[in-house]
């Protein structure tokens, strides 16, 4: 990981983590890094194209490190938008294929029978809300729900 991206993530923990002094929380950093990640599947509708998430929610704790593994068994593009939950958790990176994405990411477009997996810690509280912008599929079903405790 860049030394940019380790000084920002250490100033997020730092905020998270009230009285923690900046040595330390750059101590944190390098731990979350090395803890094995929490991997949750979540398929964007499936074979029969039902306009749907399996599933369609999920509960994290903030400070672990997930792997979320995205995939589209339908026949049409889908999207997984969650920008206010994506504000609140520090990204590692997104994989797509070869190529290797890191920064803040609120809308992963998984066209068919596409993969890719999201790399995150979740920092702050909340519950969030999941959806596939795409007309008609967000009022058709295409909905869930992301609680971090």
């Amino acid at each position: 990981m860049s030394k940019f991206l380790t000084v920002i993530f250490s100033l997020l923990m730092s905020i998270v983590i009230m009285g923690t002094s900046p040595a330390t929380a750059e101590n944190l950093s390098h731990n979350l890094l090395k803890q094995p990640v929490i991997e949750i599947t979540v398929s964007l509708s499936n074979t029969a194209n039902e306009l749907k998430f399996e599933p369609n929610y999920l509960e994290l704790i903030p400070g672990k490190r997930y792997n979320l593994k995205l995939n589209n068994p339908s026949s049409q593009k889908h999207y997984f938008t969650a920008k206010d939950f994506a504000d609140g958790i520090w990204t590692q990176k997104v994989e797509a294929g070869k190529v290797e994405i890191k920064g803040n990411i609120h809308e992963l477009e998984l066209k068919p029978g596409a993969e890719a997996e999201w790399v995150f810690v979740p920092i702050k509280s909340g519950k969030y809300a999941l959806r596939c912008t795409i007309a008609g599929h967000t009022e058709a079903g295409m909905k869930g729900e992301i609680v971090i405790k």
